[in-house]
């Protein structure tokens, strides 16, 4: 018994007290803040169980109960058991798509009497934790083998392609930010920079078909200078020497003079997807050419990248309007400026903007504000906390939010590398890259410069699920790293 005591004493003083303080910090503003974004004039109990701040609160007290109940299991535990409990998460994500009730559309939530939980919340950390788990395989190395990138993007994918069956897909989006932590471990940047370039892609592709150039929607004519610039820099970047993306580069330049003046100058009309399409695909010919010439074989990623670009190029306009759904398309639609829909799509992100743009530097004051108090903003105490912040706290307070957030990033970046075994190290970047894309989508959506997809702010939107799955991330972490100095002793 004084073994086991001394043991738990050790395991207390190695926490680290830093992200304990952060939490508890965002946790309790979580709360203040969910309560001024409820508030009732006529019932005004933050403790008042009818009330979404007394709810919360109870939430808190559970959470601050896993919390310590996490710190006591050992360490070795979570290892030895991450593949069970990620296999237990995913038979549970497939319970939930069968038994779920449709609420608002999806079928996502487990109801249990007054009690209701999301099951995609806790897949996160049972992710995170099966990840770390095949990273620290014995001479694991995620470039030593192709399998071992199937294998991370299987443990990656499962959750998401059941969340997405539940009609989820703000909270089946999350899972790609664990992208970050497989460049982390080895991941060539080239795999990132097509993830951001598809992204770039899509955008273009949709927002810019109005106007028309050559007679083809001006977005698919950038989209294509896009591959061929992306073609030349990665020539450039893998050629033994300069002249294959030199050459590439005065194709192209020629290519667009020929084509401007012919359709300027000479005013022939051309068939301006062929052509665009004839050049780029001259273009991989040329390197397809040099290959063979200067036995280059790196310059087969161009090649590789053109032909994927435009594949999905040609494939965007089919998934916007046959993979999505009509309210997901018209949120699309209203964040890019497309549409203009104020009293529907467009509501929510307008009155946000009123609310946030009205507190000004200093703000209004804690429970005067008068967007949040007169329920302009739907869903404020959620996705839409954010903007009791911006109204009440002013730009000082939701910078001081941010900046709180940012501190726990950065030290949890710091707790990774100091860990001395892939699985802490694994495991901790798959908090920290939760945590980077749930801030930086939940206020983007908030501003309007993401569309509306759900996405709760960690500890401060209201919920037991997403405060749990955050408490139950976070928690682990701490109880992994305050094993770090026992490893090395060992």
């Amino acid at each position: 018994m004084e073994s086991r005591s001394t043991e738990r004493t050790s395991i207390l003083r190695s926490v680290d007290w830093v992200v304990v303080l952060l939490y508890l910090l965002l946790v309790i503003g979580g709360a203040i803040s969910i309560y001024a974004a409820s508030y009732d004039f006529d019932n005004a109990n933050i403790f008042s169980f009818d009330e979404f701040s007394g709810k919360q609160i109870r939430w808190i007290g559970f959470s601050f109960v896993l919390g310590f109940v996490l710190l006591l299991i050992d360490k070795r535990m979570y290892e030895t058991y991450a593949y069970p409990i990620y296999f237990a998460v995913v038979v549970l994500l497939m319970v939930t798509i069968a038994i779920a009730p449709n609420i608002k559309g999806s079928h996502s939530w487990l109801v249990m009497g007054s009690m209701s939980l999301q099951p995609a919340e806790f897949g996160k950390f049972a992710t995170a934790l099966a990840l770390a788990k095949l990273f620290s395989g014995y001479n694991f190395s995620l470039n030593s083998k192709k399998i071992n990138y199937v294998k991370a993007l299987a443990i990656i994918g499962l959750p998401i392609v059941l969340i997405l069956a539940q009609n989820e897909t703000g909270s089946a989006l999350v899972y790609l930010s664990l992208m970050f932590v497989l460049y982390r471990e080895g991941m060539s940047g080239l795999v990132l920079f097509a993830f951001v370039f598809a992204i770039v892609i899509f955008v273009v592709s949709v927002k810019y078909t109005a106007s028309a150039v050559l007679g083809m929607p001006s977005g698919e004519f950038v989209v294509f200078i896009l591959i061929d610039l992306a073609m030349v820099a990665i020539a450039a970047f893998f050629s033994k020497s300069v002249f294959a993306a030199r050459n590439l580069a005065i194709w192209f330049i020629f290519a667009g003079i020929v084509i401007a003046g012919l359709a300027e100058i000479g005013g022939v009309e051309l068939p301006g997807f062929a052509t665009m399409l004839g050049v780029t695909v001259a273009g991989m010919l040329y390197c397809l050419y040099e290959i063979f010439k200067s036995h280059c074989s790196r310059l087969v990623m161009p090649i590789i990248v053109a032909g994927a670009s435009l594949a999905f190029m040609m494939s965007v306009n089919y998934v916007f309007n046959k993979a999505l759904q009509p309210h997901q398309q018209t949120r699309i639609k209203v964040s890019l400026g497309i549409e203009d829909d104020p009293l529907k799509a467009g509501y929510n992100v307008n009155q946000a903007k009123i609310a946030i743009g009205s507190g000004g530097l200093s703000g209004k004051g804690f429970l005067n504000g008068t967007q949040t108090k007169l329920k302009y903003v739907p869903e404020q105490h959620t996705d839409f906390i954010f903007c009791t912040i911006g109204e009440e706290e002013g730009f000082i307070g939701s910078t001081i939010t941010i900046i709180l957030f940012l501190i726990l990033i950065l030290r949890i970046i710091a707790i990774a590398e100091r860990q001395p075994t892939p699985f802490g190290r694994v495991y901790a970047y798959c908090v920290a890259s939760y945590l980077i894309f749930h801030l930086c989508i939940n206020i983007g959506m908030v501003i309007g410069l993401c569309p509306v997809i759900g996405i709760p702010l960690p500890f401060f939107s209201y919920g037991g699920s997403s405060l749990w799955g955050f408490t139950a991330l976070l928690f682990i972490m701490l109880r992994i790293d305050a094993s770090r100095k026992e490893f090395r002793n060992y």
